[in-house]
């Protein structure tokens, strides 16, 4: 731990938030430094990514579903975990040395992860990150890093609920005296909104779009409850029968019923974890409420529809997108006071 403390004078300790859609990333006593889509360009048919970082974040992204044939736009992670160890291990070591710069001393990092993954999908985010240049790899779990970074008093000893609704998951936490009561996670979130709008349009309209632009139709006119004044928009893509381009005009009305099913999956994870939960620390959530976090929970009426099925208040936190990413930078400035919680995740602590 003293030779942490020392080389640490010499390297940015980092937080990192590696999200399916965003990677976001904290530089310890300097906040966000960096936030950018988890997406990568590489060439066709292998895991060579495009030179001079130009295929990485934000230039990546604006390629999926307009690459030439020789070029390929993905996103490594899937549902919350890593679908692709070497083009994940390139994303983070552009990541880092675009932070961190090229120091002679490796930082120390902390990634925060889904809950519910396994113990393989743990050791492969260790591995990636080590591989990408860390120093030493602390894991936190995206509930803990949620609360901590909304401000929570998640060390008293009264219930704190957040619902942290990400691009592949939404996880679901009572946290009580530094640690998590009770936990739900399950692989539903923005891409699942995102696929739902799809088959909706193909299905009911013979019309065919990409991801991106069913994004957009989610952020303009999605809502999981109705609306005081419904919407509409314009959507263009590619008609599946004669191949051709076509335009359509959609309502708020039809988009929230295609959204029904995902909405509904993240609805019972939420009553899984409040049934679990110990009768004192559920009495506590009367007074306390629910903590809404995550991309997803910038859906219209999203507080509204879980306050109206748990009976509970629903508190949106402030800036819900960095919630995690601030709460892991929390989380390095005080790697003392969670040396408890590290030992008992099984995590070596020297």
């Amino acid at each position: 731990m003293i030779l942490d403390t020392i080389l640490g004078w010499f390297s940015k300790d980092l937080g990192i938030d590696l999200g399916t859609c965003n990677t976001l990333v904290c530089v310890r006593d300097e906040g966000i430094v960096l936030n950018e889509p988890s997406v990568v360009a590489v060439r066709k048919g292998t895991n060579i990514v495009l030179s001079n970082g130009l295929a990485v974040g934000l230039v990546a992204r604006d390629m999926l579903g307009k690459t030439p044939g020789s070029i390929t736009a993905i996103r490594p992670l899937k549902d919350g975990v890593i679908s692709d160890f070497e083009i994940t291990e390139a994303m983070l070591s552009y990541f880092i040395r675009k932070v961190h710069g090229r120091s002679l001393v490796a930082p120390r990092v902390v990634i925060a992860v889904p809950s519910g993954i396994t113990a393989v999908e743990r050791r492969a985010v260790i591995d990636s990150a080590e591989r990408a240049g860390a120093r030493k790899v602390y894991l936190v779990d995206e509930p803990m890093a949620a609360g901590i970074g909304a401000g929570l008093p998640i060390t008293e000893p009264t219930a704190s609920m957040i619902v942290d609704i990400g691009g592949g998951t939404t996880e679901v936490a009572i946290m009580s005296l530094a640690d998590i009561s009770t936990c739900e996670s399950v692989r539903i979130g923005g891409d699942n909104f995102d696929e739902a709008l799809i088959t909706h349009l193909k299905r009911t309209y013979n019309l065919l779009i990409g991801e991106p632009r069913a994004e957009q139709v989610k952020i303009q006119i999605g809502s999981a409850a109705p609306l005081e004044q419904e919407l509409t928009m314009e959507v263009a893509g590619r008609d599946t029968i004669s191949g051709l381009p076509r335009k359509i005009v959609i309502t708020s009305e039809e988009i929230r019923e295609a959204l029904r099913e995902p909405i509904a999956g993240i609805i019972e994870t939420v009553m899984r974890t409040l049934e679990k939960a110990e009768p004192e620390l559920a009495a506590d959530l009367i007074e306390n409420g629910v903590h809404l976090c995550g991309g997803g929970s910038l859906l219209r009426g999203m507080d509204t529809i879980i306050s109206n099925a748990t009976g509970l208040k629903v508190i949106a936190v402030e800036d819900p997108l960095s919630c995690v990413a601030r709460g892991t930078s929390v989380y390095l400035e005080n790697l003392e006071d969670w040396k408890d919680t590290l030992d008992q995740n099984g995590y070596t602590w020297d």
